[in-house]
Protein backbone atom coordinates (compact mmCIF):
# COMPACT_ATOMS: atom_id res chain seq x y z
CA UNK A 1 0.00 0.00 0.00
CA UNK A 2 1.00 3.53 -0.96
CA UNK A 3 1.24 5.68 2.15
CA UNK A 4 0.04 8.81 1.14
CA UNK A 5 1.02 12.24 2.33
CA UNK A 6 2.00 15.62 1.12
CA UNK A 7 0.12 17.77 -1.34
CA UNK A 8 -1.71 17.15 -5.14
CA UNK A 9 -3.16 19.87 -7.34
CA UNK A 10 -6.47 17.20 -7.48
CA UNK A 11 -7.78 14.57 -5.74
CA UNK A 12 -10.49 12.80 -6.73
CA UNK A 13 -12.19 10.37 -3.94
CA UNK A 14 -13.60 7.55 -5.96
CA UNK A 15 -12.07 5.21 -8.72
CA UNK A 16 -15.38 4.52 -10.71
CA UNK A 17 -16.98 5.49 -14.00
CA UNK A 18 -16.62 9.45 -13.69
CA UNK A 19 -13.64 9.19 -11.55
CA UNK A 20 -11.34 7.11 -13.87
CA UNK A 21 -12.68 9.56 -16.55
CA UNK A 22 -11.22 12.73 -14.63
CA UNK A 23 -7.75 10.71 -13.74
CA UNK A 24 -6.88 10.23 -16.98
CA UNK A 25 -7.97 14.20 -18.17
CA UNK A 26 -6.56 15.94 -15.50
CA UNK A 27 -3.50 14.12 -15.98
CA UNK A 28 -3.23 14.85 -19.42
CA UNK A 29 -1.10 18.19 -18.41
CA UNK A 30 1.83 17.05 -17.25
CA UNK A 31 2.47 19.89 -14.90
CA UNK A 32 -0.69 19.03 -12.31
CA UNK A 33 -0.29 16.91 -10.14
CA UNK A 34 -3.51 14.37 -9.40
CA UNK A 35 -4.20 11.87 -6.55
CA UNK A 36 -7.22 8.99 -7.15
CA UNK A 37 -7.79 7.23 -3.85
CA UNK A 38 -9.97 4.00 -4.37
CA UNK A 39 -11.15 2.11 -1.22
CA UNK A 40 -11.19 -0.94 -2.73
CA UNK A 41 -8.51 -3.43 -5.03
CA UNK A 42 -7.36 -3.40 -8.03
CA UNK A 43 -9.38 -4.57 -10.71
CA UNK A 44 -6.78 -7.85 -11.36
CA UNK A 45 -6.00 -8.62 -14.95
CA UNK A 46 -6.15 -12.41 -13.89
CA UNK A 47 -8.97 -12.56 -12.63
CA UNK A 48 -11.75 -13.43 -14.66
CA UNK A 49 -15.01 -12.72 -12.42
CA UNK A 50 -14.41 -9.00 -13.76
CA UNK A 51 -13.30 -9.66 -17.04
CA UNK A 52 -15.26 -12.06 -18.51
CA UNK A 53 -18.74 -10.57 -19.64
CA UNK A 54 -21.04 -13.56 -19.19
CA UNK A 55 -19.70 -13.72 -15.31
CA UNK A 56 -21.34 -10.90 -14.32
CA UNK A 57 -23.48 -12.53 -11.87
CA UNK A 58 -19.86 -13.14 -9.21
CA UNK A 59 -18.86 -9.59 -8.70
CA UNK A 60 -22.21 -8.34 -8.45
CA UNK A 61 -23.48 -10.42 -5.49
CA UNK A 62 -19.94 -10.35 -4.07
CA UNK A 63 -18.34 -8.85 -1.34
CA UNK A 64 -14.55 -8.68 -2.34
CA UNK A 65 -15.31 -5.66 -5.45
CA UNK A 66 -18.54 -4.60 -4.02
CA UNK A 67 -19.99 -2.37 -1.02
CA UNK A 68 -23.16 -5.03 -1.13
CA UNK A 69 -25.57 -2.46 0.25
CA UNK A 70 -28.96 -3.47 1.11
CA UNK A 71 -31.58 -0.43 0.97
CA UNK A 72 -34.05 -0.46 4.00
CA UNK A 73 -36.89 -2.25 4.20
CA UNK A 74 -39.61 -0.98 1.96
CA UNK A 75 -43.52 -1.03 3.06
CA UNK A 76 -44.55 -1.11 -0.66
CA UNK A 77 -42.56 -4.24 -1.55
CA UNK A 78 -43.99 -6.14 1.30
CA UNK A 79 -41.09 -5.05 4.05
CA UNK A 80 -38.38 -6.49 1.52
CA UNK A 81 -34.75 -5.04 1.44
CA UNK A 82 -33.74 -5.23 -1.54
CA UNK A 83 -30.04 -5.48 -2.75
CA UNK A 84 -27.94 -2.41 -3.71
CA UNK A 85 -24.32 -3.47 -5.10
CA UNK A 86 -22.30 -0.64 -5.70
CA UNK A 87 -18.66 -1.39 -7.04
CA UNK A 88 -15.39 -0.99 -4.69
CA UNK A 89 -12.71 -1.78 -6.68
CA UNK A 90 -10.71 0.70 -9.60
CA UNK A 91 -13.23 1.36 -11.92
CA UNK A 92 -16.24 1.15 -9.76
CA UNK A 93 -19.95 -0.29 -11.08
CA UNK A 94 -18.46 -0.61 -14.29
CA UNK A 95 -16.18 -3.13 -13.37
CA UNK A 96 -19.30 -5.55 -11.83
CA UNK A 97 -22.20 -4.31 -14.20
CA UNK A 98 -24.25 -5.73 -16.63
CA UNK A 99 -22.38 -3.63 -19.34
CA UNK A 100 -25.38 -2.75 -21.10
CA UNK A 101 -24.27 0.75 -22.73
CA UNK A 102 -27.42 3.39 -22.89
CA UNK A 103 -26.85 7.11 -22.97
CA UNK A 104 -30.38 8.18 -22.31
CA UNK A 105 -33.06 9.87 -24.42
CA UNK A 106 -32.61 13.64 -25.41
CA UNK A 107 -35.62 14.21 -23.84
CA UNK A 108 -33.82 13.38 -20.06
CA UNK A 109 -31.40 16.16 -20.56
CA UNK A 110 -33.15 18.48 -22.27
CA UNK A 111 -35.17 17.93 -18.41
CA UNK A 112 -32.09 18.49 -17.23
CA UNK A 113 -31.69 21.88 -18.09
CA UNK A 114 -35.25 23.13 -18.03
CA UNK A 115 -35.38 21.99 -14.07
CA UNK A 116 -32.13 23.35 -13.06
CA UNK A 117 -31.78 25.75 -15.05
CA UNK A 118 -28.49 25.17 -16.70
CA UNK A 119 -29.09 25.46 -20.49
CA UNK A 120 -25.47 23.95 -21.04
CA UNK A 121 -26.74 20.34 -20.22
CA UNK A 122 -29.02 20.01 -22.84
CA UNK A 123 -28.42 17.20 -25.01
CA UNK A 124 -26.83 18.94 -28.21
CA UNK A 125 -24.25 20.11 -25.78
CA UNK A 126 -24.06 16.45 -24.21
CA UNK A 127 -23.69 14.61 -27.76
CA UNK A 128 -19.64 15.51 -28.37
CA UNK A 129 -18.59 14.27 -25.15
CA UNK A 130 -20.89 11.39 -25.66
CA UNK A 131 -18.99 10.77 -28.92
CA UNK A 132 -15.48 11.97 -27.50
CA UNK A 133 -15.74 8.72 -24.85
CA UNK A 134 -16.83 6.30 -27.20
CA UNK A 135 -15.34 4.18 -30.18
CA UNK A 136 -18.33 2.00 -31.41
CA UNK A 137 -18.00 -0.82 -33.52
CA UNK A 138 -20.46 -0.17 -35.88
CA UNK A 139 -18.45 2.94 -37.07
CA UNK A 140 -18.18 6.54 -36.67
CA UNK A 141 -21.24 8.92 -37.75
CA UNK A 142 -23.06 12.02 -36.54
CA UNK A 143 -23.78 10.37 -33.27
CA UNK A 144 -21.50 7.85 -32.34
CA UNK A 145 -17.63 8.07 -31.84
CA UNK A 146 -15.54 6.67 -33.57
CA UNK A 147 -11.89 7.38 -31.06
CA UNK A 148 -12.92 7.42 -27.67
CA UNK A 149 -11.52 5.15 -24.74
CA UNK A 150 -14.63 3.04 -24.27
CA UNK A 151 -14.91 0.53 -27.16
CA UNK A 152 -18.53 -0.06 -27.66
CA UNK A 153 -19.88 -3.74 -29.57
CA UNK A 154 -23.59 -4.60 -30.45
CA UNK A 155 -24.65 -7.96 -29.83
CA UNK A 156 -25.19 -10.65 -32.80
CA UNK A 157 -28.43 -11.41 -31.41
CA UNK A 158 -28.11 -15.29 -33.42
CA UNK A 159 -30.17 -16.99 -30.56
CA UNK A 160 -33.66 -17.41 -32.37
CA UNK A 161 -35.04 -16.30 -29.67
CA UNK A 162 -33.25 -12.61 -29.92
CA UNK A 163 -34.84 -12.61 -33.69
CA UNK A 164 -38.33 -13.70 -32.30
CA UNK A 165 -38.22 -10.78 -29.46
CA UNK A 166 -37.32 -8.54 -32.39
CA UNK A 167 -39.89 -9.78 -34.66
CA UNK A 168 -42.76 -9.70 -31.81
CA UNK A 169 -42.06 -5.93 -31.31
CA UNK A 170 -42.95 -4.82 -34.67
CA UNK A 171 -45.98 -7.36 -34.68
CA UNK A 172 -47.25 -5.58 -31.73
CA UNK A 173 -47.28 -2.39 -33.12
CA UNK A 174 -44.01 -0.97 -32.03
CA UNK A 175 -40.91 0.12 -34.25
CA UNK A 176 -37.31 -1.10 -34.78
CA UNK A 177 -34.43 1.33 -34.27
CA UNK A 178 -31.18 0.31 -35.37
CA UNK A 179 -29.71 2.52 -33.24
CA UNK A 180 -31.23 3.56 -30.28
CA UNK A 181 -27.82 5.19 -28.67
CA UNK A 182 -28.14 7.14 -32.23
CA UNK A 183 -30.52 9.51 -33.60
CA UNK A 184 -33.92 7.46 -32.24
CA UNK A 185 -34.17 5.52 -29.27
CA UNK A 186 -37.90 4.47 -29.49
CA UNK A 187 -38.33 1.05 -30.41
CA UNK A 188 -36.95 -2.66 -29.90
CA UNK A 189 -33.57 -3.33 -30.73
CA UNK A 190 -29.72 -5.04 -30.45
CA UNK A 191 -28.38 -4.14 -27.08
CA UNK A 192 -25.02 -1.86 -27.37
CA UNK A 193 -22.40 -3.20 -24.34
CA UNK A 194 -18.89 -2.07 -23.50
CA UNK A 195 -17.07 -5.33 -24.80
CA UNK A 196 -13.87 -5.63 -26.39
CA UNK A 197 -12.26 -8.89 -28.00
CA UNK A 198 -14.76 -10.68 -25.61
CA UNK A 199 -13.86 -8.85 -21.90
CA UNK A 200 -15.58 -6.58 -20.01
CA UNK A 201 -14.79 -2.44 -20.68
CA UNK A 202 -14.70 -0.25 -17.38
CA UNK A 203 -13.65 2.57 -16.91
CA UNK A 204 -10.63 1.33 -15.70
CA UNK A 205 -9.68 -0.47 -18.61
CA UNK A 206 -10.32 2.55 -20.51
CA UNK A 207 -9.09 5.66 -19.43
CA UNK A 208 -6.85 4.28 -15.96
CA UNK A 209 -4.59 1.40 -17.26
CA UNK A 210 -3.09 3.11 -19.99
CA UNK A 211 -2.04 6.22 -18.30
CA UNK A 212 -0.87 4.10 -15.27
CA UNK A 213 2.62 5.00 -15.58
CA UNK A 214 2.13 8.89 -16.10
CA UNK A 215 4.44 10.32 -13.65
CA UNK A 216 2.33 13.08 -12.47
CA UNK A 217 -0.58 10.68 -11.72
CA UNK A 218 -0.87 8.07 -8.08
CA UNK A 219 -3.33 6.00 -8.13
CA UNK A 220 -3.71 4.31 -4.25
CA UNK A 221 -6.16 1.35 -3.79
CA UNK A 222 -7.57 -0.22 -0.57
CA UNK A 223 -7.80 3.43 1.17
CA UNK A 224 -11.28 4.71 2.67
CA UNK A 225 -12.06 8.46 2.52
CA UNK A 226 -12.68 9.42 5.89
CA UNK A 227 -13.81 12.98 4.99
CA UNK A 228 -13.05 16.26 3.31
CA UNK A 229 -11.40 18.87 4.95
CA UNK A 230 -12.58 22.36 4.92
CA UNK A 231 -11.04 25.59 5.93
CA UNK A 232 -13.86 28.16 6.54
CA UNK A 233 -15.69 27.94 3.03
CA UNK A 234 -13.28 26.14 1.00
CA UNK A 235 -12.14 22.15 0.60
CA UNK A 236 -8.57 22.22 1.64
CA UNK A 237 -8.10 18.14 1.02
CA UNK A 238 -8.75 14.65 2.66
CA UNK A 239 -8.49 12.55 5.53
CA UNK A 240 -8.01 9.09 4.89
CA UNK A 241 -7.61 5.32 7.21
CA UNK A 242 -4.93 3.50 6.26
CA UNK A 243 -4.51 0.83 8.46
CA UNK A 244 -4.45 1.87 11.86
CA UNK A 245 -3.50 5.32 10.91
CA UNK A 246 -5.32 8.40 9.69
CA UNK A 247 -3.54 10.57 7.05
CA UNK A 248 -4.51 13.62 5.69
CA UNK A 249 -3.78 14.82 2.18
CA UNK A 250 -3.98 18.41 0.68
CA UNK A 251 -5.70 19.52 -2.22
CA UNK A 252 -4.07 22.65 -3.70
CA UNK A 253 -6.68 23.15 -6.49
CA UNK A 254 -9.47 20.98 -5.66
CA UNK A 255 -11.37 17.99 -4.26
CA UNK A 256 -13.64 15.76 -6.92
CA UNK A 257 -15.80 13.31 -4.98
CA UNK A 258 -16.72 10.52 -7.28
CA UNK A 259 -17.79 7.94 -5.32
CA UNK A 260 -21.37 7.42 -6.66
CA UNK A 261 -25.05 7.77 -5.95
CA UNK A 262 -24.57 6.47 -2.32
CA UNK A 263 -20.93 7.03 -1.41
CA UNK A 264 -20.61 11.04 -2.65
CA UNK A 265 -23.69 11.73 -0.46
CA UNK A 266 -22.22 9.81 2.07
CA UNK A 267 -18.53 11.27 2.09
CA UNK A 268 -20.08 14.65 2.11
CA UNK A 269 -22.36 14.50 5.24
CA UNK A 270 -19.48 12.69 6.94
CA UNK A 271 -17.53 15.67 5.99
CA UNK A 272 -20.12 17.76 7.50
CA UNK A 273 -22.03 18.87 4.63
CA UNK A 274 -25.19 17.89 4.37
CA UNK A 275 -28.82 18.24 6.08
CA UNK A 276 -28.46 19.39 9.32
CA UNK A 277 -30.44 17.23 11.26
CA UNK A 278 -28.86 14.02 9.41
CA UNK A 279 -25.25 15.47 10.52
CA UNK A 280 -26.66 15.69 14.63
CA UNK A 281 -28.23 12.55 14.89
CA UNK A 282 -24.52 10.67 13.50
CA UNK A 283 -22.56 12.78 15.40
CA UNK A 284 -20.80 14.69 12.83
CA UNK A 285 -20.47 18.22 13.44
CA UNK A 286 -22.38 20.72 11.14
CA UNK A 287 -19.81 22.67 8.74
CA UNK A 288 -22.23 23.87 5.86
CA UNK A 289 -26.04 23.24 6.32
CA UNK A 290 -26.96 21.90 2.84
CA UNK A 291 -30.55 20.46 2.53
CA UNK A 292 -30.27 18.77 -0.12
CA UNK A 293 -27.40 16.18 -0.17
CA UNK A 294 -28.45 12.29 0.03
CA UNK A 295 -32.14 13.66 -0.99
CA UNK A 296 -33.64 12.59 -4.39
CA UNK A 297 -32.43 9.42 -4.57
CA UNK A 298 -33.83 7.44 -7.48
CA UNK A 299 -33.67 3.77 -9.12
CA UNK A 300 -35.13 1.38 -11.82
CA UNK A 301 -37.02 -0.98 -10.91
CA UNK A 302 -37.97 -3.88 -13.14
CA UNK A 303 -39.31 -7.94 -13.18
CA UNK A 304 -38.48 -10.87 -15.01
CA UNK A 305 -41.68 -11.98 -17.02
CA UNK A 306 -40.79 -15.34 -17.80
CA UNK A 307 -42.28 -18.05 -20.12
CA UNK A 308 -41.78 -21.56 -20.68
CA UNK A 309 -40.14 -22.48 -24.27
CA UNK A 310 -41.02 -25.49 -25.81
CA UNK A 311 -37.90 -25.89 -28.06
CA UNK A 312 -34.68 -26.39 -26.61
CA UNK A 313 -32.74 -23.48 -28.17
CA UNK A 314 -32.70 -21.38 -24.68
CA UNK A 315 -29.16 -21.57 -22.89
CA UNK A 316 -30.84 -23.48 -20.13
CA UNK A 317 -28.80 -26.37 -21.19
CA UNK A 318 -25.60 -24.47 -20.84
CA UNK A 319 -26.35 -24.15 -16.88
CA UNK A 320 -24.98 -27.26 -15.26
CA UNK A 321 -21.80 -27.47 -13.97
CA UNK A 322 -19.92 -28.69 -16.99
CA UNK A 323 -22.16 -26.64 -19.01
CA UNK A 324 -20.27 -23.62 -17.52
CA UNK A 325 -17.12 -25.56 -17.00
CA UNK A 326 -16.59 -25.48 -20.72
CA UNK A 327 -18.17 -21.62 -21.49
CA UNK A 328 -15.21 -20.93 -19.21
CA UNK A 329 -12.06 -22.66 -20.06
CA UNK A 330 -13.72 -21.54 -23.87
CA UNK A 331 -13.02 -18.13 -22.63
CA UNK A 332 -10.28 -18.35 -21.07
CA UNK A 333 -8.19 -19.96 -24.11
CA UNK A 334 -10.07 -17.57 -26.67
CA UNK A 335 -11.92 -14.72 -24.98
CA UNK A 336 -14.47 -16.21 -27.54
CA UNK A 337 -17.96 -18.21 -27.28
CA UNK A 338 -21.21 -17.65 -24.69
CA UNK A 339 -17.93 -16.21 -22.05
CA UNK A 340 -17.75 -13.15 -24.16
CA UNK A 341 -21.47 -11.83 -24.22
CA UNK A 342 -23.64 -10.50 -21.27
CA UNK A 343 -26.37 -12.08 -22.87
CA UNK A 344 -28.69 -8.75 -23.10
CA UNK A 345 -28.44 -8.85 -27.12
CA UNK A 346 -31.79 -7.52 -27.95
CA UNK A 347 -34.17 -5.42 -25.82
CA UNK A 348 -36.59 -2.04 -26.43
CA UNK A 349 -37.33 1.04 -25.26
CA UNK A 350 -40.92 1.79 -25.32
CA UNK A 351 -44.31 3.97 -24.73
CA UNK A 352 -47.00 2.79 -22.42
CA UNK A 353 -49.09 5.47 -23.26
CA UNK A 354 -48.96 8.65 -26.36
CA UNK A 355 -48.65 10.83 -23.69
CA UNK A 356 -45.42 10.17 -22.51
CA UNK A 357 -43.53 12.04 -24.61
CA UNK A 358 -40.66 9.49 -25.02
CA UNK A 359 -40.39 6.39 -23.82
CA UNK A 360 -41.08 5.11 -20.36
CA UNK A 361 -40.04 1.19 -20.37
CA UNK A 362 -37.12 -0.13 -20.89
CA UNK A 363 -36.47 -3.92 -22.07
CA UNK A 364 -33.67 -6.09 -21.51
CA UNK A 365 -34.48 -9.78 -23.47
CA UNK A 366 -33.10 -13.05 -22.40
CA UNK A 367 -33.02 -16.28 -24.05
CA UNK A 368 -33.31 -18.18 -20.26
CA UNK A 369 -35.36 -17.82 -17.50
CA UNK A 370 -32.79 -17.00 -14.32
CA UNK A 371 -32.48 -14.91 -11.57
CA UNK A 372 -29.94 -11.33 -11.70
CA UNK A 373 -27.92 -13.88 -9.36
CA UNK A 374 -26.92 -16.46 -11.98
CA UNK A 375 -29.05 -19.21 -10.01
CA UNK A 376 -31.71 -20.75 -12.19
CA UNK A 377 -35.40 -18.97 -12.14
CA UNK A 378 -37.30 -22.35 -13.54
CA UNK A 379 -36.09 -25.78 -14.18
CA UNK A 380 -36.15 -26.20 -17.79
CA UNK A 381 -35.86 -24.17 -20.99
CA UNK A 382 -37.54 -20.65 -20.89
CA UNK A 383 -36.80 -16.76 -21.59
CA UNK A 384 -37.43 -13.92 -20.19
CA UNK A 385 -37.89 -9.90 -20.54
CA UNK A 386 -36.62 -7.52 -17.97
CA UNK A 387 -39.09 -4.40 -18.30
CA UNK A 388 -39.93 -1.76 -15.65
CA UNK A 389 -40.46 1.81 -16.01
CA UNK A 390 -38.00 4.13 -16.34
CA UNK A 391 -39.41 7.72 -15.07
CA UNK A 392 -40.63 7.28 -11.32
CA UNK A 393 -41.75 9.66 -9.74
CA UNK A 394 -40.53 8.02 -6.07
CA UNK A 395 -38.05 9.63 -4.63
CA UNK A 396 -35.61 8.49 -1.43
CA UNK A 397 -32.52 9.11 0.56
CA UNK A 398 -29.06 8.12 1.31
CA UNK A 399 -28.18 9.32 5.29
CA UNK A 400 -25.54 8.39 7.51
CA UNK A 401 -26.13 7.58 11.04
CA UNK A 402 -22.82 7.34 12.44
CA UNK A 403 -19.39 8.79 12.20
CA UNK A 404 -17.89 5.88 10.62
CA UNK A 405 -16.77 5.51 6.94
CA UNK A 406 -16.76 2.09 7.15
CA UNK A 407 -20.48 1.49 8.02
CA UNK A 408 -23.40 1.19 5.90
CA UNK A 409 -25.54 4.42 5.37
CA UNK A 410 -29.24 4.32 5.31
CA UNK A 411 -30.13 3.43 1.86
CA UNK A 412 -34.22 4.16 1.17
CA UNK A 413 -35.88 4.39 -2.20
CA UNK A 414 -39.64 4.92 -1.23
CA UNK A 415 -40.14 2.36 -4.51
CA UNK A 416 -43.60 2.76 -5.36
CA UNK A 417 -44.77 5.24 -3.05
CA UNK A 418 -46.66 7.15 -6.04
CA UNK A 419 -49.63 6.25 -7.78
CA UNK A 420 -48.35 6.85 -10.94
CA UNK A 421 -46.06 4.82 -10.65
CA UNK A 422 -48.01 1.88 -10.18
CA UNK A 423 -50.07 2.73 -12.98
CA UNK A 424 -47.12 2.73 -15.35
CA UNK A 425 -46.56 -1.00 -14.32
CA UNK A 426 -49.74 -1.98 -14.74
CA UNK A 427 -49.68 -1.05 -18.29
CA UNK A 428 -46.12 -2.43 -18.23
CA UNK A 429 -46.97 -5.90 -17.67
CA UNK A 430 -49.94 -6.17 -19.77
CA UNK A 431 -47.54 -4.74 -22.94
CA UNK A 432 -45.40 -7.25 -22.39
CA UNK A 433 -47.78 -9.85 -22.34
CA UNK A 434 -48.75 -8.42 -25.34
CA UNK A 435 -45.17 -8.52 -27.24
CA UNK A 436 -45.13 -12.42 -26.07
CA UNK A 437 -48.74 -13.15 -27.72
CA UNK A 438 -47.41 -12.53 -30.91
CA UNK A 439 -46.84 -14.75 -33.99
CA UNK A 440 -43.38 -14.50 -34.02
CA UNK A 441 -43.26 -16.67 -30.48
CA UNK A 442 -45.80 -19.37 -31.39
CA UNK A 443 -43.25 -21.83 -32.01
CA UNK A 444 -41.61 -21.34 -28.36
CA UNK A 445 -44.38 -19.96 -26.30
CA UNK A 446 -45.40 -22.36 -23.95
CA UNK A 447 -47.04 -21.72 -20.50
CA UNK A 448 -46.30 -17.90 -18.70
CA UNK A 449 -44.28 -18.78 -15.93
CA UNK A 450 -44.37 -15.19 -14.15
CA UNK A 451 -46.46 -13.50 -13.64
CA UNK A 452 -48.43 -16.45 -14.59
CA UNK A 453 -51.82 -16.61 -16.08
CA UNK A 454 -53.75 -15.75 -12.53
CA UNK A 455 -52.65 -12.54 -12.21
CA UNK A 456 -54.43 -10.59 -14.69
CA UNK A 457 -56.66 -7.49 -12.88
CA UNK A 458 -54.88 -4.21 -11.32
CA UNK A 459 -54.78 -5.43 -7.46
CA UNK A 460 -53.00 -8.57 -8.73
CA UNK A 461 -50.71 -6.82 -10.84
CA UNK A 462 -49.68 -4.47 -8.20
CA UNK A 463 -49.08 -7.82 -5.62
CA UNK A 464 -46.91 -9.45 -8.04
CA UNK A 465 -44.86 -6.31 -8.62
CA UNK A 466 -44.76 -5.82 -4.65
CA UNK A 467 -43.63 -9.10 -3.98
CA UNK A 468 -40.68 -9.47 -6.87
CA UNK A 469 -39.55 -6.26 -8.29
CA UNK A 470 -35.53 -6.12 -8.12
CA UNK A 471 -33.48 -3.41 -8.53
CA UNK A 472 -32.08 -2.58 -12.07
CA UNK A 473 -29.17 -1.16 -9.84
CA UNK A 474 -29.45 2.52 -10.88
CA UNK A 475 -29.05 4.88 -8.17
CA UNK A 476 -28.85 7.90 -8.81
CA UNK A 477 -29.58 12.12 -8.23
CA UNK A 478 -28.53 12.29 -4.75
CA UNK A 479 -26.53 15.50 -5.54
CA UNK A 480 -28.58 17.15 -7.57
CA UNK A 481 -27.74 19.40 -10.20
CA UNK A 482 -29.77 22.57 -9.86
CA UNK A 483 -29.80 26.51 -9.09
CA UNK A 484 -32.49 26.09 -6.11
CA UNK A 485 -32.36 25.93 -2.18
CA UNK A 486 -32.26 21.95 -2.29
CA UNK A 487 -29.95 21.81 -4.81
CA UNK A 488 -26.17 20.03 -4.39
CA UNK A 489 -24.28 21.24 -7.33
CA UNK A 490 -24.67 23.80 -10.07
CA UNK A 491 -24.32 23.61 -13.34
CA UNK A 492 -19.85 23.26 -13.49
CA UNK A 493 -20.80 21.07 -10.46
CA UNK A 494 -19.46 22.47 -7.93
CA UNK A 495 -21.27 22.30 -4.22
CA UNK A 496 -23.13 25.53 -3.53
CA UNK A 497 -21.92 27.55 -1.07
CA UNK A 498 -17.90 25.94 -0.70
CA UNK A 499 -15.19 26.65 -3.00
CA UNK A 500 -12.46 23.89 -4.24
CA UNK A 501 -15.55 20.81 -4.13
CA UNK A 502 -16.98 19.32 -7.06
CA UNK A 503 -19.22 16.59 -7.32
CA UNK A 504 -18.93 14.54 -10.08
CA UNK A 505 -21.09 11.20 -10.92
CA UNK A 506 -24.33 9.73 -11.43
CA UNK A 507 -25.57 11.51 -8.14
CA UNK A 508 -26.10 15.03 -10.08
CA UNK A 509 -28.36 13.67 -12.30
CA UNK A 510 -31.78 16.06 -11.38
CA UNK A 511 -33.76 13.31 -13.28
CA UNK A 512 -33.11 9.54 -13.81
CA UNK A 513 -31.82 8.95 -17.52
CA UNK A 514 -33.89 6.39 -19.55
CA UNK A 515 -31.79 3.10 -18.95
CA UNK A 516 -28.36 1.69 -17.83
CA UNK A 517 -26.46 4.92 -16.24
CA UNK A 518 -22.35 3.81 -16.80
CA UNK A 519 -22.78 5.74 -20.39
CA UNK A 520 -24.31 9.09 -18.76
CA UNK A 521 -21.94 8.86 -16.35
CA UNK A 522 -19.23 8.56 -18.47
CA UNK A 523 -20.28 11.80 -20.05
CA UNK A 524 -20.61 13.64 -16.71
CA UNK A 525 -17.00 12.65 -15.84
CA UNK A 526 -15.86 14.31 -19.75
CA UNK A 527 -17.79 16.99 -18.78
CA UNK A 528 -16.58 16.99 -15.61
CA UNK A 529 -12.94 17.36 -16.33
CA UNK A 530 -13.64 20.10 -18.79
CA UNK A 531 -14.96 22.51 -16.37
CA UNK A 532 -12.32 21.73 -13.59
CA UNK A 533 -9.93 22.79 -16.81
CA UNK A 534 -11.81 25.61 -17.33
CA UNK A 535 -11.30 26.92 -13.92
CA UNK A 536 -7.80 26.51 -13.77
Amino acid sequence: MTVLQGDYDYIIVGAGSAGCVLANRLSEDPSISVLLVEAGPRDWSLDWRIHMPSALSYPMNGTYYNWDYRAQPEDTLGGRRLHCPRGKVLGGSSSINGMVFVRGNRGDFDHWADVSGYDHWRYDACLPYFRKMETAERGADAWRGGDGPTYVTTGAARNPLYQAWLEAGQQAGFPYTDDYNGETQEGVCRLDRTTRHGCRVSSATAYLHPVRKRPNLTVVTGTVTRRVTLAANRATGIEVLQGHHVRRITARREVLVSAGAIGSPMLLQLSGIGPAEVLRHAGVGVLHDLPGVGRNLQDHLEVYMQVSCKQPVTLYSKLSLVGKAKIGLQWLLTHKGLGGTNHFETGGFLRTDASAGYPDVQYHFLPVAMNYDGSNGVEGHGYQAHVGPMRSESRGHVAIHTNDPRQEPEIRFNYLSRERDRVEWRRCIRMTREIFAQAAFDRFRDAEIQPGPDVRTDAEIDAFVAARAESAYHPSGTCRMGSDADAVVDGELRVHGLEGLRVIDSSIMPRITNGNLNSPTLMIGERGADFVKSSC
